[in-house]
C-alpha cells in the first residue's frame, strides 16, 4: 500500500484548523500540507451546533483571526455568521482546496527511525483505511467529543413521554412553537437557548442546580461601527481587538484578585436588569467569579424575556423524570412537552485519535504541556487550543504562529525532530485548566498537567504570550532538537 507523505498535516477544519492552515501558507510557503476533516463540512463547532440562538460567547474582534478583520456590525455573532467567516477566510487564502472531508484519523504513531508521524485514516465508507505520513502534526480537534454531549443519568428518564434533546444534536427543523420547554442547565448554552426559545414557545423554564455569573454585553460595538465611516477596516479591527483584549485581561485579573468586589458588581448589574421581578438568588453562584466562565448575555436578551414573563428560572435539584416532566426534590413537578439537557460537553483529547510513540501508547495524563502548545515527550506535534479566560482564537493564532516559527527554525539548523523534555525535573504538576466547570472536572483524569513554572506553566495572559510566542527565543533547556540515528553522521560532517 502506498503512503502519501506531506510536510504538515492539520487535523480538523474548524476555527483553529483553518487558521493554522492560513498561518502555514503565509509563514511556511514551501511546505506541502493538508487538512483532514472527519465530517463533511468545515466550521467545527460552528457547523456542528445548530440549536436555536447559537452564538459566540465573546466578541468577534478577539474571536476572529488576527489576520482577517471581522467586518460585520454585530460584535457578538450568531453561529451562521461565524461559519460564513470561517468559509470566507478559507476561500480567500486558498486553503479550502486543501481540506479532505470524511477523513477520520484513527491512529497516529511517531516513528523515531524516520522522524515522521504515521497515520491510519478512515476515508468515508471505504473498507480499508489509508495510510499517510508527515513530518509535523497539528491537532486542531478542539477539546470535546463531536458524537455526543454530556447527559447525566436522570432517574426515570425512560418514563418521560415528551421530546428529550441535547443541544449538541439538535434535530433539524424541530418545531417547538407553542410548546412547554424546560431547559436543564445554567451555562452558556442554557442562557443562549432560553431567550431564543421564548420567542415561539408557550413557556420556557430554565432549571438549574446552581446559578452561573451572567453579564450583559452590547451585541453591536457602537464605537467600532462609527469608526468604520472614517478609518480603514483593518485599523478599526486592530483598535477594537486591542481594547477588548485589555478589558478581558483586566476583568479577569480583578476577579482573581478582588473576587468579592467583582461579585458585587456583577450581581448589581443583574439587579439593575431584572428589578424586583426575579429573585436574585437565581443569579448568585456559590463560587467566585472566573472559577467558571462568565456567561455573556447580548443586549440583555435573557433578562428581557424574564422581565416579560416569557421565561422563568427555577433553582432546584431533580429527583426524577416523570411521564409529564420533572419532579424536584422539593416535591414540585414541572410539566414540559420538550426537555433540553444543556448539561455540557464530554472532553476528549486529540479528537479521539490513538496516539503512540514508536508503537507505545502515549499517556497524555502522565505528560505536561509545554508553553500550552506541545506536550512533554511528544515530538513534532502541536495541540492548538484557546484560552479559558478569553477568546479561543487569541491563543490558537499564537500557537500556530509559534509552531510555524519552530518548523522554519528546524529547517535552518538541519534538525528533523523536536521534543519537549523535562530536563531538570523541577516542575511540579498542576491541573491543566484552572476552572471548576463540571465538564472540566469530569475529564480531569484524561488531561495532561501543566507545571508550576516556565515553560510548563499556562499563563492565560494574551499580552504575555504574544511577547513570548511571537518574539521570544525558540531554543531553551527543554526543547531537544535531533535527527534520526542513521542521519547523525551526515549532519555532523556538513560544512
Amino acid at each position: 500500500m502506498s503512503v502519501e507523505h506531506l510536510d504538515v498535516l492539520i487535523i480538523g477544519a474548524g476555527l483553529s484548523g483553518v487558521g493554522a492552515a492560513c498561518h502555514i501558507k503565509r509563514l511556511c510557503p514551501g511546505k506541502r500540507f493538508a487538512i483532514l476533516e472527519g465530517r463533511e463540512a468545515m466550521g467545527g463547532t460552528w457547523d456542528l451546533f445548530r440549536y436555536p440562538g447559537i452564538r459566540s460567547d465573546s466578541d468577534m474582534y478577539t474571536l476572529g483571526y488576527n489576520f482577517k478583520p471581522w467586518s460585520d456590525p454585530q460584535a457578538i455573532a450568531d453561529g451562521p455568521s461565524i461559519r460564513r467567516y470561517i468559509q470566507e477566510t478559507a476561500a480567500e487564502h486558498g486553503v479550502d482546496r486543501l481540506i479532505r472531508y470524511r477523513h477520520k484519523v484513527l491512529e497516529a504513531n511517531w516513528c523515531s527511525a524516520s522522524a515522521t508521524w504515521q497515520l491510519l485514516v478512515q476515508r468515508g465508507d471505504e473498507a480499508e483505511p489509508l495510510r499517510m505520513s508527515c513530518r509535523f502534526l497539528m491537532m486542531c480537534t478542539g477539546y470535546y467529543r463531536y458524537e455526543a454531549g454530556y447527559t447525566p443519568e436522570f432517574v426515570g428518564r425512560e418514563d418521560y413521554r415528551g421530546t428529550f434533546i441535547h443541544p449538541q444534536l439538535w434535530p433539524e427543523g424541530f418545531d417547538y412553537s407553542d410548546k412547554r420547554v424546560l431547559v436543564i442547565g445554567s451555562g452558556a448554552t442554557a442562557v443562549t437557548l432560553v431567550p431564543a426559545l421564548a420567542e415561539r414557545a408557550a413557556q420556557v423554564i430554565m432549571l438549574q442546580r446552581s446559578p452561573s455569573y451572567v453579564i450583559n454585553l452590547p451585541q453591536r460595538d457602537a464605537l467600532s461601527n462609527a469608526l468604520r465611516r472614517v478609518l480603514p477596516e483593518t485599523w478599526v479591527y486592530r483598535l477594537a481587538r486591542g481594547r477588548n483584549v485589555t478589558l478581558q485581561l483586566v476583568f479577569y485579573k480583578l476577579a482573581k484578585r478582588f473576587p468579592n468586589l467583582v461579585r458585587g458588581v456583577l450581581l448589581g448589574l443583574v439587579r439593575r436588569q431584572l428589578g424586583e421581578r426575579v429573585d436574585l438568588r437565581h443569579f448568585s453562584p456559590r463560587y467566585k467569579p472566573w472559577d467558571q466562565r462568565v456567561c455573556a448575555v447580548p443586549d440583555g436578551d435573557l433578562f428581557r424575556v424574564l422581565r416579560q414573563g416569557k421565561a422563568q428560572v427555577v433553582t432546584a435539584e431533580i429527583e426524577r423524570f416523570t411521564a409529564q416532566g420533572i419532579r424536584l426534590k422539593s416535591g414540585e413537578e414541572l410539566a414540559a412537552d420538550v426537555i433540553v439537557s444543556a448539561t455540557g460537553l464530554q472532553l476528549q483529547l486529540f479528537g479521539g485519535i490513538d496516539v503512540s510513540v514508536d508503537g507505545a501508547p502515549f499517556e497524555a495524563p502522565q505528560s505536561m504541556g509545554y508553553r500550552g502548545i506541545m506536550l512533554r515527550d511528544l515530538p513534532n506535534l502541536a495541540v492548538v487550543m484557546g484560552y479559558t479566560n478569553a477568546s479561543w482564537t487569541l491563543k490558537a493564532d499564537l500557537s500556530s504562529e509559534y509552531f510555524c516559527r519552530l518548523i522554519r527554525h528546524m529547517d535552518a539548523i538541519g534538525m528533523r525532530q523536536v521534543t519537549p523534555r523535562d530536563s531538570d525535573g523541577r516542575a511540579r504538576p498542576e491541573p491543566f485548566l484552572d476552572l471548576q466547570s463540571g465538564y472540566i472536572e469530569r475529564a480531569s483524569h484524561l488531561l495532561p498537567a501543566q507545571g508550576d513554572r516556565a515553560p510548563w506553566k499556562l499563563h492565560q495572559n494574551y499580552l504575555f504570550d504574544l511577547a513570548l510566542l511571537r518574539y521570544g527565543k525558540l531554543e531553551d533547556d527543554y526543547l531537544v532538537f535531533s535527527v534520526p540515528q542513521g542521519e547523525q553522521q551526515s549532519v555532523l560532517v556538513q560544512p
